[in-house]
This record gives structure tokens, C-alpha cells and sequence, in this order.
């Protein structure tokens, strides 16, 4: 599949928003302790995948009830489900001056990812966090995602690569007072 950059400008891809508050003390202060000990940007990338994967809990794994949306939030409470931690993820490695987009899965609902861009192309990475069944690594030498979709089960991979969240996931998200809500309320189409 060809990933599909929303916006021609790179420097998109490196923005602070609401949502991707790269700015915020909380996230400077995870992204300089993640960064004390590595030796590259790559390696940087990997760290900081891991730390979302590893020490952020999945809400629906955990059954944590909290809705969590801002990265700073994120990264505050330790949790999230997959658009939540893609969020965090990307605020960490924008923080370090690393392009990452968000991208998406349909997979009977929207599924969150983001995308990294090394040596002239984006690879797709995503730390929705592992579980039984699920083994999702960070690698720019192919794809080691959570899921696979399954063209045959009509699922399929959103080739664009936006800036910011999609507003349909965004605004479920914002309007979301726990996870069962949030649940009911998933996007099923971008």
C-alpha cells in the first residue's frame, strides 16, 4: 500500500496542536528523559514506541473507564486506547524532531496508528500495546503491526497519512465521559 501524505509540507507532520502538544512540560520532560540515553533518532523512534506500548496501559485491556485524548494526558494518567496512545506516541517523537503522521485501520471500526518518516519514506508503527494474539514491535524493515487487516472480512488500511487526528475520531473522543460510551461511539468510517 502507498501512503498518502494529507499534506504536501513536511513541516506538518511536526506541528504542536491540542492534541499533539509536543510543547507541553509533561511530554518535553518524558521525550528528554527517553532521549538521555540514546545514540540516534532511529533509536529514539524505538525507546519511545516502546515506552508507549510497555507503560501505557490499553483502557480496554486494563479496564480503566478514564477517556483520554491530549498526549500530555496521555502520558499523565497511562492510559488510552489506540487513538489515545497513537497521540502520545506522536507528540514524543514530534518533540524530538521526528516527521509522524496518524493513520488508520478499518477493522469493523477505526483503529489509530501513526507513521514515521526515515531515510525518505513513512513506515506505519503501532502502540496499541501487546496482549495474547497481539505482538506489535517497532520496525522500519516491514510492518509489525497489532493487526493485519483482512480484505477478505471487508477490513482495510487507510493509506492517508494525516497531520492531526481525524476529526471523526477526535470528536468521539471528546465526547466520550468513559470508555463504555466511547465504545458505543467508535468511528466505523473516515
Amino acid at each position: 500500500m502507498q501512503l498518502i501524505q494529507e499534506n504536501p509540507d513536511l513541516s506538518a507532520y511536526l506541528a504542536a496542536d491540542e492534541v499533539i502538544d509536543h510543547h507541553h512540560p509533561r511530554v518535553r520532560e518524558t521525550a528528554k528523559r527517553l532521549a538521555r540515553d540514546v545514540d540516534d533518532s532511529y533509536e529514539y523512534a524505538r525507546v519511545a514506541f516502546d515506552y508507549v506500548r510497555d507503560t501505557i496501559a490499553h483502557s480496554q485491556d486494563s479496564g480503566d473507564l478514564r477517556v483520554t485524548w491530549r498526549a500530555s494526558d496521555v502520558l499523565e494518567r497511562r492510559t488510552g486506547i489506540c487513538y489515545a496512545k497513537a497521540h502520545a506516541l506522536a507528540a514524543l517523537l514530534r518533540a524530538e524532531d521526528i516527521p509522524t503522521a496518524l493513520c488508520y485501520q478499518y477493522l469493523g471500526v477505526v483503529h489509530g496508528l501513526v507513521a514515521v518518516r526515515f531515510h525518505g519514506a513513512w513506515h506505519r508503527q503501532d502502540p496499541r500495546g501487546n496482549k495474547p494474539g497481539v505482538d506489535a514491535r517497532f520496525s522500519l524493515e516491514g510492518e509489525r503491526l497489532a493487526f493485519t487487516a483482512d480484505a477478505a472480512s471487508g477490513q482495510r488500511d487507510h493509506p492517508v497519512l494525516y497531520a492531526a487526528p481525524h476529526p471523526a475520531v477526535l470528536d468521539a473522543l471528546r465526547s466520550a465521559p468513559d470508555r463504555p460510551h466511547l465504545w458505543r461511539a467508535l468511528p466505523t468510517v473516515l
